[in-house]
Parts: structure tokens; sequence; C-alpha cells
């Protein structure tokens, strides 16, 4: 069977800013993460392993997007009764995953932010047209107010992220309150989704002409 070396060169900031725009960003690549996109691509990798390694780049991600929230100054009184300068969330974060394959990195956000609401949003496909509409929406009654963490490991297209925007901007959420947090993104789903919503915020971990669809079916079991 002849293997096709899907190999690509690196994409620097500077590229990401000038295709992209400056609402793009990639994780920065070190030999740890690039171990969990290989182990996460390699079809021999059992389901224990995937699911174990899959968490872990998860977290990573979720990590970072938290980063781009709005956080506020804040002072607190140390145990030795020194004040402290710091910073703290501001109010009114919440999660939505988009079900199936979001729903994979809900633990991880819960892992990091305790008491977070979580929202979801289920978008199918056309077997015919292979359009995507959103079947089913449930979020906080006051999302509007919110900054929201949208979830969804796997960008190929791009049409199922655009479908859960409009439903979030339906519900009073605006575009630069939305921080889709993703594990692997096509080049043609990340231009599509910016020139469709510029001002939402993107971050993931890997630009790749061909995105490991599996990632549902091998993290829940069912492929």
């Amino acid at each position: 069977m002849d293997l096709i070396d899907n190999d690509i060169r690196q994409w620097s900031a500077e590229e990401i800013k000038e295709q992209f725009g400056d609402n793009l960003t990639l994780l920065p690549l070190n030999d740890n993460i690039k171990e969990l996109q290989t182990i996460l691509r390699d079809k021999n990798t059992s389901r224990s392993d995937f699911k174990f390694y899959a968490d872990r780049l998860i977290r990573l991600v979720i990590e970072e997007s938290l980063n781009k929230l709005p956080f506020t100054d804040c002072e607190v009184i140390t145990p030795t009764g020194a004040l402290y300068k710091g910073l703290k969330y501001g109010a009114g974060n919440c999660g939505v995953s988009i079900v199936r394959s979001g729903e994979a990195m809900e633990q991880g956000l819960r892992d990091c932010c305790r008491s977070i609401r979580i929202g979801k949003i289920l978008v199918e496909s056309d077997t015919d047209t292979h359009e995507a509409h959103v079947v089913y929406a449930k979020f906080p009654e006051d999302i509007a107010r919110r900054q929201v963490l949208l979830m969804y490991p796997i960008m190929s297209t791009g049409n199922t992220v655009k479908q859960a925007v409009n439903v979030l901007t339906q519900h009073g959420v605006k575009e630069d309150r939305i921080i889709l947090s993703n594990l692997f993104c096509t080049p043609a789903a990340a231009q599509a989704v910016v020139d469709y919503v510029p001002k939402m915020k993107i971050l993931t971990s890997e630009l790749h002409p061909v995105a490991p669809n599996h990632f549902g079916q091998k993290y829940f079991g069912t492929d």
C-alpha cells in the first residue's frame, strides 16, 4: 500500500496573522505537543491510550483558551498578612460543547473551572446535501451576557462550527465573546470560519490539511 506523506511546513505566528488575522492562535508547538498529536494520529494507538493522551492535549488547549478570557485586578491578603495584587477571571463565563465529539472536552474544562456551566449544541449533516443544521441546543438562560468557550476538537470544513455560532448569536451572544477551543483544524476550515465570524477567537493545536476525523469514534469507543 502506498503511504501519503502529509508532512507540511510549520506555520509561523507572522504567517498565521497574515493569512487568518489576529483572532486565530496556534498553540505554541513543542516536542510534548507534537508527541501527543502523533499518538492521536497513529492508527495503532489503543483506545485507552488514545483517550489518555487526548485528555492531555485537551487540557493544554483548554488552559490556553482560558487565558483569552477577560481578567480583572484584585487584591488578597496572604497567610503572612501581606497584601498581594493579582488577577481573577471576570464573572460570567460558560462552556458550550458541540455534540458529540465536543463533549470529550467538557471534563478538561471542568478540571480547570470547577463550577462552570456547560451548554450543548447538536449539529447534524444532511446525508444527501451534506449541509449542516442544528437539531438541538440547550444553554444557560443568561448566555447572552456570558463569555462562551465553544468546544469542538476536529474542524475539517468549518460548517458545523458556523452553524453552532449562528445559534449562539441568535441567542444574543456577540461574536467577540466566543472563543473556539479546537485540537485539529484544516487551513480550509480555519479560513472558512474566520471569513464567516471574523470577531470570534479561535485556538487550535494544529493546522494541517488532513484532520483526524476518527477522533470522536476512537475517544468514545464507537469505532
